[in-house]
């Protein structure tokens, strides 16, 4: 299992009806690292521009890798290093994924996960590799400045969060149950 945060670009085959492109196939991905055993598939609707979920994870014995894609609109996708003793402990890799580009982001344990909205009624989907735990449901602020994550967002968009997300702790109150494991934070594009 890999615990590098990976963009995957899934082919396109198309013709004059459209196209076709096969988004998980076990066997490929686990010749990139990837051999999480997926167990939920989740769908999430945002109307507005400027939805920011985020940033989650779940911790032990339920933590989640996800495997993030768009399947309408555009969003910001973002992972954030979150594993007690990583030299890149809080920093943060972000893609674009949309329903025109196709891309995917693998999120792995011990990355806290999250999304912004860049265009009205986006449709995310993931698969994760543990099933959803309310006593394990963790999140760290969507905005917290050790992080610094550059939200693509206009000047005259606020982000809409839910309201538990408004309230996340900041990573310096964090007492991370993730360990580092010897890989730092990377984006390995496949």
């Amino acid at each position: 299992m890999t615990s590098k945060v990976v963009l995957l670009r899934p082919k396109r085959f198309g013709d004059d009806r459209g196209w076709f492109s096969e988004v998980y196939n076990e066997k490929i991905f686990s010749g990139y690292g990837i051999d999480d055993r997926f167990v939920q598939d989740n769908h999430s609707l945002s109307v507005p521009v400027g939805t920011l979920r985020g940033l989650h994870f779940q911790t032990p014995p339920f933590e989640q890798a996800k495997l993030v894609r768009c399947i309408r609109g555009r969003i910001f996708d973002v992972a954030v290093d979150i594993r007690s003793g990583s030299p890149t402990f809080g920093r943060w890799v972000g893609a674009e994924l949309s329903a025109e580009n196709g891309n995917q982001l693998y999120v792995p344990v011990g990355f806290a996960h999250g999304f912004v909205t860049l265009e009205p009624s986006t449709e995310v989907t993931y698969k994760v590799s543990n099933l959803y735990s309310p006593e394990n449901d963790g999140g760290i602020f969507w905005d917290d400045p050790q992080i610094g994550i550059e939200w693509p967002l206009p000047q005259s968009v606020d982000p809409i969060l839910s309201p538990k997300d408004a309230r996340q702790p900041l990573l310096r109150d964090f007492d991370s149950p993730f360990s580092y494991d010897g890989v730092p934070l990377e984006l390995v594009e496949v």
